[in-house]
C-alpha cells in the first residue's frame, strides 16, 4: 500500500506537479548521498575539502528557499554487509554501519553551520546526547523553518539499505523528488566504466529499472518510489553545481518516473 497520505497544506506544495513532470522549481527535496561521496580522493573517512563542497552546494540551494533533507550512507567508514561476508554477524555489522552514518551526518551538520546555515541531525534510533530522534512531524517543521534536516541511521533496522531509508523518508516528508547522488551522470544501459558502449538514459520508468536490473538503487527503494509515485533523479555529484541546476528545473542526469 502507498505510504503517502493526505496532509496539511503546510506539508505539501503546489510545485509538486512541476516536480513530477520534471519541470519547474522544486520546493522540497531529499538528497541521498553515499558515504563514499564524502571521501573525495581519500581512501577512507571524510575529505574536508569534499565535505565543504557538498555542504556549500546544499547551503546554496537552501538560500533559494528550497527545503532540503539529506540521507547519508556510511560506507566511507564502515560497511556492515561487506564484513558480514567475512564472517561477522550481519546484524552487528549493520548496527556498526548505522553508527557510521551518524558520524557522517554530524560532519555535514557542522560544515553547514560553519557556513552560517541551520541543520538538524535526526536519528532513527535514540542517541539523544548526540542528535534528535526522528519524529516525522518535527522533521517537517525543521524543513519549514529552513533547516537542512539530515536523517541518520537509515531506517534503524538491519538488512535495510540507506537507499531504502532515503525513499522512505522522502515519501514521509512529501518531498517533490528524491535525488540520488552518484559518480556518474545518470543511469546507463550498463556500467559505463566497464562498458564504453553503454548508453545513457535521459528518462525511463521504474518498471524498466526493475526489469533490466539497472542497479541504480536497491529494488526495495525503487518499488517504494514506484508505488508512491515519487520521482527519482540520478545525477553526478562530482560535477560542481549540478544540484543547483536540478533545483532550477534543468534536465540533469536521469529522471525516473512511473511513465515517460
Amino acid at each position: 500500500m502507498p505510504i503517502k497520505s493526505p496532509s496539511s497544506a503546510s506539508i505539501t506544495s503546489s510545485s509538486s506537479v512541476g516536480a513530477r513532470t520534471g519541470n519547474g522549481k522544486l520546493s522540497r527535496i531529499l538528497v541521498k548521498l553515499s558515504g563514499e561521496a564524502l571521501m573525495g580522493n581519500a581512501d577512507y573517512g571524510i575529505d574536508p575539502a569534499m565535505l565543504r563542497r557538498v555542504a556549500s552546494e546544499i547551503h546554496e540551494v537552501t538560500n533559494l528557499g528550497v527545503q532540503v533533507a539529506v540521507v547519508l550512507g556510511g560506507g566511507n567508514i564502515f560497511r556492515g554487509a561487506g564484513l558480514a561476508r567475512t564472517g561477522m554477524d550481519r546484524v552487528t555489522g549493520d548496527h556498526m554501519g548505522m553508527l557510521a552514518t551518524v558520524i557522517n551526518s554530524l560532519a555535514l551538520q557542522d560544515a553547514l553551520e560553519a557556513m552560517g546555515g541551520f541543520a538538524r541531525v535526526m536519528s532513527a534510533v535514540r542517541i539523544n546526547e548526540v542528535c534528535e530522534e526522528y519524529i516525522r512531524r518535527r522533521a517537517v517543521r525543521h524543513l519549514e523553518k529552513g533547516r537542512v534536516t539530515i536523517f541518520a541511521v537509515g531506517t534503524g533496522n538491519p538488512f535495510f539499505t540507506t537507499d531504502t531509508a532515503a525513499s522512505l523518508r522522502a515519501i514521509e516528508i512529501n518531498a517533490d523528488v528524491l535525488l540520488k547522488a552518484t559518480k556518474v551522470n545518470g543511469i546507463y544501459t550498463a556500467d559505463p566504466v566497464k562498458d564504453p558502449t553503454a548508453k545513457k538514459y535521459d528518462r525511463l520508468t521504474f518498471e524498466k529499472v526493475l526489469t533490466d536490473r539497472l542497479g541504480v538503487m536497491d529494488a526495495t527503494a525503487i518499488v517504494m518510489c514506484r508505488e508512491n509515485d515519487l520521482p527519482l533523479r540520478v545525477f553526478d555529484l562530482t560535477v560542481p553545481g549540478e544540484l543547483l541546476r536540478i533545483v532550477r528545473g534543468e534536465e540533469v542526469g536521469t529522471l525516473v518516473t512511473n511513465s515517460i
